[in-house]
């Protein structure tokens, strides 16, 4: 997932994409919630959808641009594989933050919403973080699986993954330490507290580190095993 283009459009593409990812899930939250009527499975519904479309969308149109990371352990996964230098990588996680947390903003602003708020969100607990180790764990394993195979489906395959993984995973899905960081910053659908944020960032950053080795032992060709 690398591109022709100069680090300052690579990291313009990252900062707009995640604050797009960002507008979109916390604004198709207030969505959904306002349209349900209580009913909070129709609420999650529509949260699910808009994400998992947006991601396909937004990896189609900046994929070629910067390898549309958008989530810092994606970033993390390909510094260890050796396809983004450290200081490049540490780059892409800063604009990453900021632009989830501009994101977060403009869905506010357009639900006319305060644009400053904490999440009383509650989401924490082994089970949560096991959900949240195993969607990074899925969502690295799908890009890495289509990278090596067919490289034309990553975005239909992170989209799917995640719009699966919000109702397979105990924990709806994060799988992303700048999604959940903005997060912590909505008191709305999609919120997670903050004192809550930093045992999902551990459990998405063990599964980044997790399936970078798994598929890299998996996927290694017989010439490069050198046996």
């Amino acid at each position: 997932m690398t591109a022709p283009f100069d680090l300052p459009r690579r990291l313009a593409a990252e900062a707009i994409g995640t604050a797009f990812l960002l507008a979109t899930v916390v604004g198709s939250g207030i969505m959904g919630e306002t349209l349900a009527g209580g009913n909070v499975a129709i609420a999650l519904l529509g949260n699910t959808v808009a994400t998992g479309a947006i991601l396909v969308v937004l990896i189609l149109i900046l994929g070629p641009v910067s390898g549309a990371h958008f989530n810092p352990a994606v970033t993390l996964g390909f510094a260890l594989r050796r396809a983004l230098p450290a200081g490049e990588a540490m780059l892409y996680v800063a604009v990453q933050a900021i632009g989830g947390l501009v994101g977060v903003a403009v869905a506010h602003g357009m639900f006319d919403q305060s644009l400053l708020q904490l999440s009383q969100h509650a989401r924490t607990g082994p089970g949560q973080w096991t959900g949240e180790f195993v969607a990074t764990f899925g969502l690295l394993a799908s890009i890495y699986g289509c990278l090596r195979f067919r490289p034309e489906a990553v975005p239909y395959a992170v989209g799917l993954f995640i719009t699966a993984g919000y109702w397979f995973t105990s924990s709806t899905s994060f799988a992303n330490p700048a999604v959940t960081a903005a997060r912590a910053f909505t008191d709305t659908f999609s919120g997670i507290l903050p004192l809550h944020a930093p045992g999902f960032v551990a459990a998405q950053l063990a599964g980044a580190v997790a399936a970078t080795l798994a598929f890299g032992w998996l996927l290694r060709d017989r010439a490069a095993q050198g046996a």
